[in-house]
């Protein structure tokens, strides 16, 4: 018996070495993912039928006097009884592909084992298909499961040699002495095939995680490398993207070569062939004008469809991903391998990977520049409104004053040249020093309080704050809203005053009045909606307030507030860590 056993461990570990074999073959992968069809259900029943057929010739025949004969099994004598392996492999297909494929190659495994004849031939070849669709039926319990765990498959595997030893039983009782034939393969057959079923599904289970460690280490490589990419992706000139995607992806994917191009030309090589593949090189092949047409990623593993110009060239395999900029193929990359074998499906899934993640930070990029053009747009627009109102009141005020105080009007017209020019360049940047806000507001102020000197006050104080920079006129249009809305109905006594000081680490500018304040309906719009120009507020606060929050965050919004004993203020913050 222990003879016995051994030998049955040593043919069953020839077709784990096959088994093994098979799982590395991707047709047969694709059973361990359950995509079933009925033409890969008969593919998968023939090739377990084979593996069966297999276990047929490598088993041992048992002779009447209980001697083993060990060679490969060709044929089976009067009086002879042959032990297989085939029920591991039909056990497989039906816990694998289900009943069909189990029921399939339980069909021909039996069909060889009935035509190779001896003793027990219709029992052994009957357990074959009943032990595949029961298979195949139990497999169903476990669907959940992408493999059935080895210890689960022990104990299946326990129950297809006893129902071969009772048909034995059942047939061919009166053969030979079948009990005494059944004490002898009983053990030896269960312990073989249970274990070797377990051991196969072991197999499986080390494919399945080393695929899946395969993906996961693609995956975190491409979102790696086109997270290294985007400081490149970002440049506008596309020979500066191509050199720098080139060399990142050369120098992280240790490749023989990397090409960028464009619809037309090599924009950047790095790697073996550089002496021949010049930047500036026209695109001749085949398969780059392919890629571009169907924009779809292309694998080349033949030396003949790359057509390099240099019969000597080391480079003979490649995959070409096209780079995607909204529907459109802007050029390629090409990853070059030394020989056609180097492209593994690891390698294959990074390609993917990276031409999606490229494709799509490409769309972004150009989406956030839009959205930059778009809204520096609105800023400007925004920060180039003047008031004509105020300009004529002005001139008005200028030529009065000419004829009763000449220092005083050339003073204002000093003051409305430094504010008229402060308004003319302020469309041409973003940011300005708190020191030439500052000339601005006094300049209006100036005006304003020449202007209204009977009936309106304007204190300016402020600290110093070098290195302060806030978006240009933001101060001026809150003063001016006190001055037309706060204050638009007070005949005397009006009084506007305007604060820059420092609050822990940021400044606050604030402006108050003692005029009407704003109305309980409009208070908390205020800032947030553009109010027709009669309403109070105007869209003076709605401008400033979006200048504040596109240019520097939303931390620095407008805060308005109706003070206690009457009127009102209007302040914001800016951060400020000198």
């Amino acid at each position: 018996m222990m003879d016995l056993t051994l030998i049955l461990f040593e043919r069953l570990g020839l077709l784990l070495v096959v088994a093994f074999v098979l799982t590395r073959i991707p047709e047969f992968q694709s059973i361990l993912y359950r995509e079933f069809s009925l033409r890969m259900s008969i593919l998968h029943a023939g090739v377990f039928g084979l593996f069966g057929i297999a276990g047929n010739l490598t088993g041992v025949i048992i002779n009447d006097d209980f001697t083993v004969t060990r060679t490969f099994i060709w044929s089976v004598g009067e009086g002879e009884l042959i032990v297989s392996s085939s029920l591991v492999a039909i056990v497989i297909a039906g816990l694998l592909g289900g009943p069909i494929v189990g029921l399939g190659a339980g069909l021909i495994a039996g069909t060889h084992l009935f035509f190779l004849g001896g003793v027990g031939f219709l029992a052994t070849s009957l357990v074959n298909p009943i032990t595949g669709l029961l298979a195949g039926f139990t497999a169903r319990f476990f669907s959940q499961e992408r493999v059935i765990s080895p210890i689960k498959a022990l104990f299946i595997g326990i129950f297809p040699p006893i129902l071969l030893i009772h048909l034995l039983l059942i047939f061919d009782s009166q053969e030979i002495d079948m009990v005494a034939m059944v004490n002898v393969i009983g053990l030896p057959v269960v312990l073989s095939n249970s274990i070797a079923i377990a051991i196969f599904t072991a197999m499986i289970a080390i494919v399945l995680r080393e695929q899946e460690n395969e993906a996961a280490l693609a995956t975190k490589q491409a979102l790696s490398i086109a997270e290294d990419a985007l400081p490149f992706l970002k440049k506008d000139s596309f020979q500066e993207q191509a050199e720098g995607i080139a060399n990142l992806l050369y120098n992280q994917l240790k490749l023989a070569a990397v090409t960028v191009t464009n619809k037309q030309v090599i924009m950047a090589h790095c790697g073996l062939g550089a002496g021949h593949h010049r930047v500036g090189n026209p695109i001749t092949t085949e398969i780059a004008r392919q890629a571009i047409d169907t924009k779809q990623l292309i694998v080349s593993k033949s030396k003949a469809e790359i057509n390099c110009e240099r019969d000597d060239c080391p480079l003979e395999a490649v995959i070409i991903i096209p780079i995607m900029e909204t529907e459109d193929a802007v050029g390629l990359i090409k990853l070059y391998f030394r020989k056609a074998q180097h492209i593994r499906p690891v390698e294959l899934m990074l390609a993917e990977g990276l031409g999606q993640l490229i494709s799509n930070q490409l769309k972004t990029i150009k989406g956030e520049k839009l959205e930059l053009h778009n809204r520096d747009l609105v800023l400007r627009n925004l920060q180039a409104q003047i008031n004509p109102h105020f300009l004529f009141n002005t001139l008005h005020m200028i030529a009065a004053l000419f004829r009763k105080d000449p220092e005083k009007a050339r003073h204002l017209t000093i003051q409305l040249a430094t504010f008229m020019r402060f308004n003319i360049k302020l469309v041409q940047v973003q940011l300005v020093p708190l020191e030439k806000e500052f000339e601005h507001v006094q300049a209006y102020i100036d005006i304003i309080q020449t202007r209204f000197a009977s009936r309106i006050n304007i204190v300016l104080q402020s600290e110093e704050f070098p290195n302060l920079y806030l978006p240009p006129s933001s101060i001026q249009p809150l003063v001016e809203n006190s001055v037309q809305h706060g204050l638009g109905d007070v005949i005397e006594g009006g009084r506007i005053e305007v604060r820059i000081e420092r609050n822990g680490d940021k400044v606050r500018i604030s402006v108050r009045d003692n005029g009407l304040g704003f109305s309980e309906q409009n208070l908390t719009q205020v800032g947030q909606v553009q109010f027709e120009e009669k309403q109070n507020g105007g869209t003076g606060l709605y401008n400033v307030n979006q200048r504040l929050i596109n240019l520097i965050g939303e931390t620095a919004c407008l805060q308005i507030r109706n003070l206690p004993a009457g009127g009102s203020e209007v302040s914001f913050n800016i951060p400020y860590n000198v």
